[in-house]
């Protein structure tokens, strides 16, 4: 038997996995907390980034209000706390790899900096997107209703709302590839099941763009034009991941080979 076979029957009891889920969390918490800290010192300079696309297309003289009290107050905290997450969202990436390593083989537990990075990348990436590309023509969109009569005096809670549901949503779809690529290593999904299935797949890219993005053909359209790369960029992934995995499974047969002979 193998070390990676005698790697993978080593099973970790219910409750210490329950311990480490326990520890893995504070920690992320913890980091959480240092970085909302931080965040909140420069709260006002990050919700103004934040509202620059909405400004943009705002009309002459247009503000946005808050109609509660603690409405601002709270909003900045919000504010310090999503930026929080995204400012050590590496860290959060890196203790979830560490919480899911046990159970892999250890060749595979030093793909941990790749995933560290490249869910780090695409993360951010999405956001991004969502922030340069979906903001400008979604917010044009909707202020375009606006005329001489209704004008838009948006609140700042509902502003907040609606932004970060879309930038964490970005984020997170853009993780596809990194997704699919370890359901690959699992063997859950392979290159041609992907492949075979992509006409099913397109129809879920606009399920879940209408899921989550507001009810308008542009701002949907926009989440799942990059869903439809993406799930092509996932198909490349784990083709090439089954290649290395082909290359590799050749060279142990001819080390096998060699060593029979000698």
């Amino acid at each position: 038997m193998t070390d990676q076979t005698n790697e993978a029957d080593k099973k970790m009891p219910f409750t210490l996995h329950l311990e480490e889920l326990k520890t893995r969390l504070t920690r992320m918490l913890i980091a959480i907390g240092v970085g909302f800290v931080i965040c909140y010192f420069f709260k006002e300079k990050l919700f103004k980034v934040l509202t620059l696309p909405l400004i943009a297309v705002l009309p002459d003289n247009s503000s946005m209000i808050f109609t509660g009290l603690p409405e601002a107050f709270f909003t900045y905290l919000k504010v310090s706390f999503f930026a929080s997450i995204f400012l050590v969202s590496p860290y959060i990436l890196y203790q979830i790899w560490n919480f899911v390593s046990p159970g892999l083989y250890k060749s595979e537990k030093k793909h941990v900096a790749p995933f560290v990075v490249f869910s780090t990348i695409f993360f951010l990436g999405g956001s991004l997107f969502a922030y340069y590309i979906v903001f400008p023509f979604g917010f044009k969109f909707f202020v375009g209703f606006g005329d001489d009569v209704i004008r838009p005096m948006l609140s700042l809670r509902e502003y907040l709302s609606f932004s970060m549901k879309l930038l964490i949503a970005f984020g997170v779809i853009f993780e596809l590839p990194i997704f699919m690529f370890f359901l690959a290593k699992i063997g859950v999904v392979n290159s041609k099941t992907l492949t075979k299935k992509r006409k099913y797949a397109i129809l879920m890219v606009f399920v879940v763009a209408a899921l989550f993005t507001p009810p308008d053909v542009v701002t949907q359209g926009l989440m799942a034009l990059p869903l439809m790369i993406l799930y092509e960029i996932s198909i490349w992934v784990v083709k090439m991941g089954e290649r290395k995995v082909a290359r590799e499974e050749d060279d142990d047969e001819k080390n096998d080979e060699e060593d029979e002979k000698e």
